[in-house]
């Protein structure tokens, strides 16, 4: 039996091979009720990753879907304000320090300041951050292990978790596709979350870095409950209403900057 968000994820992977489904023949395939199915395909509509059809569903087109995108076009997307998150973060960071990051474009802003940064030992699963800290001999870098998503330059995957378990960090740095009051920091592919608890659990602190466009959003599987959120640094656009709901976290507005 699987878990919704395996099934979820198990119904864009059919998706991406038959470029369609039925609803009655998909619900005897994954041997689950028609209503059941309708509701994964309605929560997978709601995050822009499908639209659904008469009796069944199709992928959502790619210019308007939140996750179909490929890594570089996320990171074009709020990119001013994605640098500028990445430039903040940065100063939450001394040397000496051992600290882990996520593999996500926000993160990667982050990477490329810490580049020119001494004496750090940083923990990825990204291969773009992990090539951009690897130009400087100063920094020691650990690339965490497991499957090379398909169409990313993501490691994600439970096989990280052996190496994680010998690793103590300081600072945990992680963006996730909606933060939410609700939910917390959540992402689409339950493999991907689980690795971010298993990071979070591994950091004496969590520092979640969220443009204005993911307050307020949710997706499948939750990786950081807003609990284990220490601080979360966002960019001015932020709606101010909804960021008084955030009990118990640090708030940093990143200043803008229109440097190129």
């Amino acid at each position: 039996m699987m878990f919704a968000a395996q099934r979820r994820e198990k119904i864009v992977e059919w998706l991406k091979l038959k470029g369609q489904v039925v609803v009655k023949e998909l619900a005897k395939e994954m041997n689950v009720s028609e209503g059941t199915l309708r509701t994964d395909l309605r929560m997978l509509e709601d995050e822009g990753v499908i639209e659904r059809t008469h009796g069944g569903a199709v992928l959502a087109n790619k210019k308007n879907s939140f996750r179909g995108d490929s890594f570089v076009a996320r990171s074009e997307m709020n990119y001013a304000e994605k640098r500028a998150i990445g430039q903040q973060a940065a100063q939450l960071v001394t040397k000496g320090q051992c600290i882990l990051l996520d593999a996500s474009s926000t993160v990667l802003e982050l990477a490329k300041v810490l580049a020119d940064y001494d004496y750090l030992t940083v923990v990825t699963n990204g291969l773009d951050a992990a090539m951009t800290l690897n130009q400087n001999p100063r920094i020691n870098v650990i690339l965490i292990g497991g499957v090379l998503r398909s169409g990313s330059r993501t490691v994600e995957g439970v096989l990280g978790k052996n190496l994680l378990d010998g690793i103590h960090g300081d600072l945990f740095f992680t963006s996730a596709e909606g933060v939410s009051v609700e939910e917390g920091m959540t992402d689409f592919s339950l493999y991907e979350a689980e690795l971010k608890k298993k990071m979070a659990s591994n950091a004496r602190k969590t520092i979640a870095l969220a443009d204005h466009t993911k307050l307020g959003r949710r997706s499948i599987a939750t990786s950081v409950e807003l609990a284990g959120i220490h601080t979360l640094i966002t960019d001015g656009k932020a709606d101010k209403r909804y960021l008084e709901k955030i009990k118990g976290v640090e708030i940093i507005i990143a200043a803008a900057n229109d440097n190129k």
